[in-house]
């Protein structure tokens, strides 16, 4: 996944990563040591990964996708680096087995960037942009898991209400779920445009009236039901904080409050001391296990806003390893 957008250079789409010299030097000191490995949980079509493997030459790389054509497509990028590039296909809570199929006990650096991949928005077909017609689909597995369409026209009512007030912070939920129903009774969902339609004309004048596009946040809180990114991300997580070993480094870019919120609890928890309170002394084991890097959530600059749009929302978080888990 990863957000990394379409800039034109002599006719050539060049992906631009997003806050990425950031996250090169939140990285930086696990990374320079020779034998490093770092994961990027995300691949994308692969602008973090081969940054990383250029500005660290000593390290290795294992990058993680579930989509199979970004894998595709990122390979082909990585292809010059040989060896030290391992893409694999996977979800991202899906790391622990990984590094252990690869015989890779603790990592030096983990990077996850969240949300929908540029290619996944610019490919028509996928059904992730609400600007264009196309299947409500919206996996970023395709050959895996059930459509957004799917979702739209079986779930129960309560369950579509839930769905967008939860994942898309959707005041008017109960309007359009009444509505989709209304609608899927006399013809099942198929096409975006149609779903885009039928919100603009559910929602209140004042409601469209502000936050951009009024469709934004149902296919947001769709997206995230569709492929589960939050109970993913709730494992994936502490499985990757899990991973470092001690002096490693983690950096998380997220794009909306639910995924910021999640990242910033397991490093703030990683970063508090465990000891009942009154203690004289902290022994070790209630010590904190992770220093955090940033203060708060880091967000882009302006000027990196204004040549890429899709940086506006990211939120940056970093953390590192400073002692063993004492169970």
């Amino acid at each position: 996944m990863g957000r990394e957008a379409h800039a034109n250079t002599g006719g050539q789409a060049r992906h631009v990563p997003v806050m990425l010299r950031r996250c090169l030097d939140l990285l930086a000191p696990a990374l320079e040591q020779p034998g490093a490995v770092v994961v990027d949980c995300t691949l994308g079509l692969g602008g973090h990964s081969e940054a990383l493997l250029t500005r660290f030459p000593e390290a290795r790389l294992i990058a993680l996708d579930r989509d199979k054509e970004a894998l595709r497509l990122s390979g082909e990028r990585l292809a010059p680096f040989g060896e030290r590039a391992t893409p694999v296909h996977a979800v991202y809570d899906e790391l622990p087995d990984v590094l252990d199929r690869l015989g890779v006990p603790r990592v030096q650096g983990v990077l996850f960037d969240l949300g929908v991949s540029s290619m996944q928005l610019d490919e028509a077909d996928r059904g992730f942009a609400y600007a264009q017609d196309a299947p409500l689909d919206m996996r970023m597995d395709q050959s895996a898991g059930i459509s957004a369409a799917e979702v739209l026209n079986t779930y129960p009512p309560g369950d579509l209400v839930r769905i967008l007030r939860a994942y898309g912070e959707e005041k008017q939920a109960k309007r359009i779920v009444a509505a989709v129903v209304r609608e899927r009774e006399k013809e099942p969902f198929t096409t975006s445009a149609r779903l885009v339609e039928l919100i603009r004309d559910a929602l209140p004048q004042a409601a469209k009236r502000t936050g951009g596009n009024p469709a934004k946040r149902t296919f947001q809180a769709l997206r995230i039901e569709v492929n589960g990114e939050l109970s993913v991300l709730e494992r994936a997580i502490p499985a990757a904080v899990r991973a470092l070993d001690v002096g490693g480094r983690i950096a998380v870019l997220s794009y909306h409050s639910l995924e910021d919120r999640l990242v910033k609890q397991v490093l703030a928890a990683g970063a508090a001391t465990t000891a009942p309170p009154g203690l004289p002394i902290v022994p070790e084991r209630y010590q904190p296990r992770l220093k955090l890097l940033t203060r708060g959530a880091e967000l882009p600059t302006e000027e990196e806003i204004a040549e890429n749009r899709r940086a506006a929302p990211a939120r940056l978080r970093g953390a590192q390893r400073v002692r063993e888990h004492l169970e």
